[in-house]
């Protein structure tokens, strides 16, 4: 009869389980799905009968435990990437920037078996208390996300712990404010302060901006071939990116590419105030002897350009808003005190608020849907709807504020 093996407190020990006396440690020794014997150990038993529960519990699932354990985070992410195609070029160096930038410091080292929810949670929040929005956490998300998602398709994760960890975030941290078009108003205190002869330069780009509705890489990235003057139509088939670029060590660079999305590609109306703006913009080229020189990936020719004939930065157009925002509001509060009225200030923006301004004075103007969003490039009409609702609502409130007025009523 063979013998009960028991542990110093007179435990019964169970298959593949012993007592080591002389380290004082338990230890179980089992096979995993592909034969290799493996070997697990813990001073407390109990413990190790956990760890034996779901080392069976993986064998029945099919989880692949060793890999589980050894595997990292940066194995996993690099995994990921190698097989991740049909994106972008910008957009595999935002992820490679996201990851290098926030994930892997903290946890690229750690094996993916240890990283649990509350660890993302807790690292997460640690990102947006160093003062990280909501935008950059959501990339590294998605990098931390997709990663684990690879795992469990792969039987080494049961389940993906970054599942549902942002919705949690989000729900305890305040998003930012909604950014909101700009009024008729503040639209048109902004051009008029265009025509300052220190603002003079910027011009024929905001106007441009303010009169098709396209994304800043798109409007960098438009070239004199692209725009039908006597058609008067303006083509948008490729955009340039000023982004972390993967074959300069992630180093910022130009890149030209295909819009965001398939919709990018399409055909914007040439306004005749556009078509001013740009034969503006020739002339005083053509006056100056300044032209843009850029060569981006093959393209040439590109409109807009810097004083020292290069293309433009979106951060440079940025910083320019900025600037001609305060000139206004602080020369438009002296003009108002002086004048007893009340002034109109121009709240601050960024090019991507001039696209949304665009898209709102569309559906003020009660122009088809479905129109708006081919003009816009929207791929899902949901975008569309969602400034189309925004406009209608303020629509229904002015409506109602009239019937208050009303004596019908």
């Amino acid at each position: 009869m063979k013998k009960t093996r028991r542990d110093p407190k007179g435990r019964t020990l169970q298959h593949g389980e012993i007592y080591i006396a002389k380290r004082k440690i338990y230890r179980f020794a089992y096979q995993d799905p592909l034969g290799n014997r493996k070997e697990i150990y813990s001073k407390d038993l109990m413990e190790l009968r956990e760890r034996e529960k779901e080392i069976l519990k993986d064998s029945i699932d099919g989880i692949n435990s060793y890999a589980r354990a050894n595997c990292t985070l940066d194995f996993l992410f690099e995994r990921y990437m190698s097989i991740k195609k049909g994106v972008k070029s910008s957009t595999r160096t935002n992820y490679y920037y996201s990851y290098n930038r926030y994930v892997k410091p903290v946890l690229g080292k750690k094996k993916i078996g240890e990283i649990k929810y509350s660890d993302l949670q807790y690292f997460y929040q640690s990102l947006l208390d160093r003062g990280l929005s909501l935008n950059t956490l959501e990339g590294a998300h998605r990098v931390i996300y997709s990663s684990f998602k690879i795992a469990v398709r792969d039987d080494i994760l049961r389940k993906n712990p970054a599942e549902g960890v942002l919705t949690e975030i989000k729900s305890v941290n305040k998003s930012n404010p909604p950014k909101h078009a700009l009024t008729y108003a503040e639209e048109r205190e902004f051009l008029k302060a265009l025509d300052k002869p220190k603002n003079k330069r910027w011009k024929p780009l905001f106007v441009f901006m303010f009169g098709t509705g396209c994304r800043i890489s798109e409007v960098i990235g438009i070239r004199w071939v692209d725009v039908d003057f006597h058609d008067k139509e303006i083509v948008i088939n490729h955009d340039i990116t000023y982004c972390p670029r993967e074959d300069k060590d992630f180093k910022c660079g130009y890149e030209a590419g295909l819009p965001k999305t398939d919709a990018g590609i399409r055909i914007i109306p040439l306004l005749d105030k556009v078509g001013a703006a740009l034969e503006e913009e020739r002339s005083i080229q053509e006056k100056y002897g300044l032209f843009n020189e850029s060569v981006i990936d093959g393209l040439s020719g590109f409109i807009f350009c810097n004083r020292y004939g290069k293309i433009q930065k979106p951060g440079n157009i940025n910083k320019a808003i900025r600037r001609i925002v305060e000139d206004h509001n602080a020369e438009e509060a002296v003009r108002a005190a002086k004048e007893d009225r009340k002034p109109v200030m121009i709240p601050y923006f960024s090019c991507h608020i001039i696209r949304h301004t665009f898209c709102t004075r569309l559906c003020e103007n009660g122009t088809n849907i479905k129109l708006i969003q081919q003009i816009m490039g929207h791929k899902d009409i949901r975008t569309t709807m969602d400034i189309y609702a925004e406009v209608t609502k303020e629509k229904t409130q002015s409506v109602f504020q009239g019937f208050n007025d009303d004596d019908v009523l």
